[in-house]
């Protein structure tokens, strides 16, 4: 046996000796690669074999998501109003979020509402570029004509025609299209704090709830129910749903924080547990669907926290109806700047001239 080894050794290397002596000078014989080939093809194979896990692991979870949104929400019957509608917007989108309490027919607040109301008005306005997002708040207080009820609270529309006269009421108040709609019930503030595990809200104040809350001026980790509290309170300020409004852009920018920390958008489970807990607090217009999130937030994919811009619909005072209401006046010149900013779509340049 060690003979016919010897002699295969002699024999490569008498072949290897031949080929040296053929080969140009300066050119050394060329080294056998199949073995390289076979290794980057193989990697390949299990890259695009990792690949395909992973697209079908994001294609499931994906749909765990659309699933679970799909089952949760309402969808709202009819949302918009029939008739004239102002133009829609080139590329810009305004989407109105409703808060409404579940409370409201015990009358928490004293108001005498007749029926549910709308307990927060916000419109998230979308600018075309995809480069922020404005979120202002309506006070729910604030004087306006109602459509086929004269002047009254905006909250008032709720109650007396439900989410279309809401919708009506704001389009011909800045005269823009909502292009969708969003109500959710305040409870689920509760559920969806607790989904991203707290958020951090910053107050502008100490104050003190009815319940006996404390919060501190400057951030306070909050749980669900903790939240709660902070969006509701009134009757703590002098000045009552001016800082109410303020809490509530406050947790609303909290919220934000904490969808796009590490912490969450690495956490499968906390985003599933969050549309899961939002969702069932959730009514929407039938346009707004789960693919029509997904791509919204892809548009969207660079904003940050920081991109997200808060404000209030310009206020000029109080009055008192004839009624004996007591009202938020609005500024009608800063509305009217307000309403072409948002139709030039250049709500950016009004904030700069209009610091809040």
């Amino acid at each position: 046996m060690s003979e016919r080894r010897a002699a295969r050794r002699t024999a490569e290397a008498a072949e290897s000796a031949a080929a040296a002596a053929r080969a140009p000078r300066g050119e050394q014989p060329r080294k056998r690669r199949r073995p390289f080939l076979v290794a980057l093809i193989a990697t390949l194979g299990s890259l695009v074999g990792i690949a395909a896990v992973l697209a079908v692991v994001a294609s499931v979870f994906v749909g765990g998501l659309a699933r679970s949104y799909d089952a949760g929400k309402d969808v709202l019957e009819d949302p918009f109003p029939t008739g004239s509608r102002p133009a829609a917007s080139d590329g810009s989108e305004n989407i109105l979020l409703v808060g409404s309490d579940s409370r409201a027919n015990s009358d928490p607040d004293g108001d005498r509402a007749a029926g549910g109301r709308s307990d927060t008005l916000m419109l998230a306005h979308v600018p075309a570029d995809r480069k922020a997002v404005y979120l202002m708040s309506i006070m729910r207080d604030s004087w306006v004509d109602v459509p086929g009820h004269g002047a009254a609270k905006i909250n008032a529309a709720y109650s007396w025609g439900g989410v279309p006269l809401t919708v009506q009421t704001v389009e011909q108040l800045l005269d823009v299209r909502v292009d969708h709609v969003a109500e959710i019930d305040f409870a689920g503030f509760d559920g969806m704090t607790d989904a991203l595990g707290g958020v951090t809200v910053q107050s502008s104040r100490d104050f003190t709830a009815r319940g006996g809350e404390r919060f501190t001026q400057g951030a306070n980790r909050l749980d669900g129910e903790q939240a709660l509290v902070f969006v509701r309170e009134r009757y703590a300020f002098a000045d009552a749903d001016h800082t109410r409004v303020k809490n509530q852009q406050a947790f609303m920018r909290g919220v934000a924080d904490g969808l796009l920390s590490k912490g969450t958008i690495t956490n499968p489970g906390r985003i599933q547990d969050f549309v899961t807990a939002t969702s069932k607090y959730l009514s929407v217009d039938d346009g707004l669907t789960f693919q029509t999130l997904v791509g919204l937030g892809w548009s969207l994919r660079d904003v940050r926290p920081s991109d997200l811009r808060t404000f209030t619909v310009p206020t000029a005072g109080g009055g008192t109806s004839p009624d004996g209401q007591s009202y938020v006046a609005l500024n009608t010149i800063a509305v009217q700047s307000l309403s072409q900013a948002l139709r030039s779509d250049d709500v950016h340049g009004w904030l700069a001239a209009n610091p809040q």
